[in-house]
């Protein structure tokens, strides 16, 4: 999972945060983590290296804790969606593997997460109600834009069966 954490923030923090496509849209990656972090794994742990990833984003990315804030919210939530997409419970947790479930649950839930994170994290960043309409642009085309890469990505960098 160090791997994973330092990848995603390098990928973020270097490449990623560089493209702003169309003047506004900008994919998120590092987001990744909370679905490919492991279910078994303890709680707290979990939603303390969510909330360091963040920090380090906004760190790089001079935004003011907006990053932390966004991925700490969606990963809390986490344990929800599994539970109403895969009808998990607890005592599920330990055999769970996303990449054993069936696309539609998979897709369902990873959008879903996504585009929690993103409207929370341009509402903080435009912070106003006269900036709905931008903020529900940018949470559109930069989640499409984000799913597009987390799922290419999966694609690409996982064995076929």
């Amino acid at each position: 999972m160090v791997v994973l954490f330092i990848s995603l923030l390098f990928l973020q923090v270097f490449v990623l945060n560089n493209i702003l496509f169309l003047g506004y849209i900008n994919p998120y990656i590092y987001i990744a983590f909370v679905f490919i972090y492991p279910l078994k794994e303890k709680r707290i742990p979990f939603l303390f290296f969510s909330f360091l990833l963040g920090l380090f984003v906004d760190f790089f990315s001079d935004s003011g804790g907006i990053h932390a804030f966004s991925i700490l919210s969606i990963a809390y939530l986490r344990l929800f969606f599994v539970r109403v997409y895969f009808r998990k419970v607890t005592a599920d947790y330990a055999f769970f593997k996303l990449k054993s479930e069936s696309f539609g649950k998979i897709f369902n839930y990873v959008v879903t997460l996504t585009v929690i994170h993103h409207l929370i994290y341009f509402s903080f960043a435009n912070f106003s109600f006269h900036n709905l309409s931008n903020v529900i642009l940018n949470t559109l085309f930069s989640s499409i834009f984000t799913l597009t890469l987390y799922f290419l990505g999966t694609y690409i960098f996982t064995k076929s069966k």
